[in-house]
């Protein structure tokens, strides 16, 4: 009869545990991607696409409005106070509002997107207060219900902006 040399059980054998480790090692890994995919959100997918689809006729109507309302302004951004001012005109010498929302929308980082409210100050001056912008491609849309103008720049180059018919070349 032949007699067993090896008398370790199966759980001190390091070629068990080597075999053991890839299979959990893959098992561990899926835990934790499945993991951050429920904890952390894509801020880049929205949730409501279908219905910011059916929206964009109306979207279009409001730059077509601003179009024929000829309106056309200059945007100042300065970083140092974050402040902003805005120089906006017309050409069909329509009333302006007393406000204005502006919105600051950062190209890929949807947590750095902001909206202020601009008050008139002067004849056609507006100003507002904005939190602090980093560096990057910036859109721009300034609106109210019925109208609204878009431009975009890149900090720290443009500290200003054109908006509207001033901007289309």
């Amino acid at each position: 009869m032949l007699k067993r040399t090896d008398t370790k059980p199966w759980y001190k054998q390091p070629l068990v545990w080597m075999l053991i480790s890839f299979p959990l090692s893959a098992v561990i890994g899926g835990i934790i991607t499945i993991y951050i995919a429920v904890v952390t959100s894509d801020g880049l997918v929205k949730d409501d696409y279908y219905k910011e689809g059916k929206q964009i006729n109306r979207l279009l109507e409001r730059e077509e409005t601003a179009s024929k309302l000829g309106l056309y302004g200059q945007l100042n951004i300065n970083k140092l106070t974050n402040t902003v001012q805005l120089k906006l005109s017309n050409s069909t010498n329509t009333p302006l509002p007393d406000t204005l929302e502006l919105a600051l929308l950062h190209s890929t980082r949807a947590g750095l997107d902001q909206t202020i409210t601009l008050q008139k100050a002067a004849s056609d001056n507006y100003h507002g207060l904005i939190n602090a912008m980093p560096d990057g491609r910036w859109y721009i849309q300034l609106s109210t219900k019925k109208w609204r103008l878009l431009s975009e720049m890149r900090l720290p180059n443009d500290s200003q902006v054109q908006l509207g018919q001033a901007s289309k070349k």
